[in-house]
């Protein structure tokens, strides 16, 4: 995912994650909240006024989460599971996050840009390295790690096939989860699936195409709510969340809910 001036300027303010705070029955009974941090790039983030109306997945994953299961938001445009490290970012989540917590880490789209080592690692060597550091870091609090393989892109071949775009990382975190005893929602495989079930035209809806362009990595609100949707369901599939703790995964959920704040000065 290459940076354009926007995303770099969104990328700077995402650095102060939006947390949607419990409230309600976590407070009345003097139970603290369990948090779901995401650890991730720009599919993930939250965005801002002057992105609209690209969306991140997070934006919407808390449409499907029951009100005493917050969701802190620490994904930012660009990053790689080397960046986010080398700058600092993995330390502040582990600063905050508590025994009972979840860390939601999901790379891959900027770690395969080669041509840039501030990012760039090796799918079966330093890319599974770092992202033990956040297994490693999040077990060391008493939070529970999960990984996510990588959303997938808009992309066919001419006979309308969707392809993916990922190489070998996907495959990377999938043995890792296996050797580290780590849950895996293999979004990847879920996403590429809906894409082919959409099909080439209806993906562009998903997507966030607009009349100056044609993003087929980034979503707009309706792609972001159905990657959200896929996230929550593998949540309580993969039994890392109880039924009681999600909700609406088969409502539909207005776009209208999707906001995006004004950047901080």
């Amino acid at each position: 995912m290459s940076l354009s001036r926007r995303q770099v300027t969104a990328a700077a303010v995402a650095a102060v994650p939006l947390t949607f705070a419990a409230t309600g029955t976590a407070q009345a009974t003097g139970r603290r909240a369990r948090t779901l941090y995401i650890a991730g790039d720009s599919t993930a983030a939250q965005k801002y006024a002057d992105a609209a109306p690209e969306t991140g997945w997070g934006m919407a994953l808390p449409f499907f989460l029951h009100k005493d299961r917050p969701v802190a938001n620490h994904a930012v445009n660009g990053r790689s599971s080397k960046s986010f490290v080398d700058e600092g970012r993995l330390d502040v989540i582990l600063r905050q996050i508590q025994p009972g917590d979840f860390l939601l880490i999901q790379f891959g789209h900027n770690d395969e840009k080669v041509n840039d080592p501030t990012r760039y690692t090796e799918p079966w060597t330093t890319y599974q390295d770092h992202l033990r550091m956040y297994i490693d870091g999040a077990r060391a609090r008493g939070a529970r790690p999960v990984l996510a393989t990588s959303v997938e892109r808009r992309k066919f071949d001419a006979a309308g096939k969707a392809l993916p775009s990922h190489g070998e990382y996907p495959a990377a975190m999938r043995a890792l989860a296996k050797q580290e005893g780590v849950t895996l929602l293999d979004i990847q495989a879920l996403s590429i699936a809906l894409w082919q079930r959409l099909g080439v035209e209806e993906t562009k809806k998903y997507f966030n195409w607009t009349t100056t362009e044609q993003d087929n990595t980034h979503f707009n609100p309706p792609g972001a709510i159905a990657v959200a949707r896929l996230v929550a369901r593998e949540l309580l599939r993969a039994r890392v969340l109880a039924p009681s703790e999600v909700r609406r995964l088969d409502e539909t959920i207005p776009e209208s809910w999707i906001t995006w704040p004004k950047a901080a000065a």
